[in-house]
C-alpha cells in the first residue's frame, strides 16, 4: 500500500503565502493557513529557515502532505492539528 493510504488526512492543495505561512486544503474540506515558523528547528529542518528554500515545497501525494526536495516534510496529521488549533 502507498504511504498516503495510512494517513487519516490528506493535503490536497497547498499554496505558499510568504514568510513561513502555507494555505492548505485537506481531503475533508478543511482549509486555512498554518504558520510553520516555530517548527523549523533541528538539523534536518534548518535549511527551510531560508525563505527561498521554504517556498519551494511541493505536494507529495505519496506522503499526503507537503515536502521539499531535500527530504523534509511534515506529517499531514501534524498540519491538520496545527490548522485546527489556529482556526
Amino acid at each position: 500500500m502507498a504511504r498516503y493510504e495510512y494517513a487519516p488526512r490528506h493535503v490536497v492543495e497547498a499554496r505558499y503565502l510568504g514568510d513561513y505561512k502555507v494555505w492548505l486544503e485537506f481531503d475533508d474540506g478543511r482549509k486555512g493557513v498554518v504558520d510553520l515558523s516555530d517548527e523549523l528547528h533541528g538539523e534536518e529542518l534548518e535549511p527551510l529557515r531560508d525563505r527561498d528554500i521554504f517556498s519551494q515545497f511541493y505536494l507529495d501525494y505519496g506522503l499526503a502532505s507537503i515536502a521539499w526536495l531535500d527530504g523534509q516534510d511534515f506529517a499531514p496529521e501534524f498540519l491538520y492539528d496545527k490548522l485546527s488549533a489556529m482556526n
